[in-house]
């Protein structure tokens, strides 16, 4: 997996500075726009999921007789397929759950048994927590070895940021997480294997803490390379602008230099780069989920796809795609709201 490009948002020409009202409503206009992109993007999406899973090898009815397939009659399979729809043409079970979606109804998922939106319910807040977690340790992890890095360039901190960020770029989570088993729970002891509470406890606030640190920091990690070396490289270029040369000519410290004038330019760039990675982050996520037993949508996954599950693989689908496109907006607007330079015009 190489090295993310990105494309840093267009910066007009200096001009008159617009009003504080009309760049709230330039903000609004790239917001609407955004969100009436995402809507054809996401149907797309949704009829692609459907078209790959009709052609899928897999039989859905196997899934949900599980071992009892050998002893389900003719009759029951054939009304199980008929209740299910599932010898329907592609295009009328994409109607009717579509047409489900349109009046609340999200549909029951094959796999499960039970409603999507229960299934959605029981999961995503886990996969939330755990990306949030995971995307928040990479931030912090990102701006302090950037930071440090840059700021001894050269160095041999930096040569071993450096390296070992490259390093990292070529290693899939699931290693890292395997990894991170092996020393720090069963060699060493400090932190559970896997799963969400220790077997037999309760669930409580100290065991979803405790079971989340070491799967959020091995997220965070597995993002963290490409953010680290993008800060140091952005840093370093803040740090030859004129504000900065005008900072040290004043005679304030280095440290003042670095944090107060060039970091926060450097910064606007990582936002953006960091709205490019949720693509990542939710792929990283579900690879973390399944070597730590999290109970979050990974499984769901897995399973909807084997069972040919439709109304699930959609939503989950629709979900990831969702967060891809918040992700986009979310760099944009921020980095609209912080630079009065960027263009909002799309």
């Amino acid at each position: 997996m190489g090295a993310a490009h990105v494309t840093t948002p267009s910066v007009q020409p200096a001009g008159p500075a617009l009003s504080r009202n009309t760049r709230r409503r330039a903000i609004l206009g790239l917001i609407a726009r955004r969100l009436a992109f995402a809507f054809p993007v996401c149907g797309v999406v949704l009829f692609g999921v459907f078209l790959l899973a009709a052609l899928s090898p897999f039989d859905p009815l196997e899934q949900y007789y599980g071992v009892r397939l050998e002893t389900a009659s003719e009759q029951d399979m054939a009304r199980v397929r008929a209740e299910l729809g599932v010898d329907d043409p592609v295009l009328v079970q994409f109607g009717h759950w579509l047409g489900g979606l349109f009046s609340g109804d999200l549909g029951t998922s094959r796999s499960f048994r039970q409603p999507v939106a229960e299934v959605l319910a029981e999961r995503l807040p886990w996969t939330v927590l755990l990306c949030a977690a995971g995307l928040l340790v990479a931030i912090v992890l990102s701006v302090t070895l950037g930071v440090l890095a840059a700021w001894r360039q050269g160095g041999w901190l930096d040569r071993v940021i450096t390296s070992v960020g490259h390093a990292l770029e070529g290693i899939p989570p699931f290693v890292l997480a395997l990894v991170s088993i092996a020393v720090f729970a069963l060699a060493l002891g400090w932190l559970p294997v896997a799963g969400l509470t220790d077997a037999g406890a309760a669930l409580s606030v100290g065991q979803v803490a405790r079971h989340l640190v070491l799967p959020a920091v091995v997220l965070g990690i597995s993002q963290s390379p490409w953010l680290v070396l993008h800060l140091r490289q952005s840093l370093l270029t803040a740090l030859t602008e004129d504000h900065v040369t005008g900072a040290r000519a004043r005679g304030l410290s280095e440290r003042m230099v670095v944090l107060r004038h060039a970091l926060p330019t450097a910064l606007l760039p990582l936002i953006t780069l960091i709205g490019v990675r949720v693509p990542e982050l939710v792929t990283g996520a579900v690879l973390v989920e399944e070597v730590f037993s999290w109970p979050g949508v990974a499984a769901a996954v897995v399973q909807a796809a084997l069972a040919v599950d439709f109304p699930l693989l959609a939503m989950l689908t629709v979900l990831a795609t969702a967060a891809t496109l918040f992700g986009s907006l979310f760099a944009d607007v921020t980095t609209a709201l912080l630079d009065p330079r960027v263009a909002t015009d799309g």
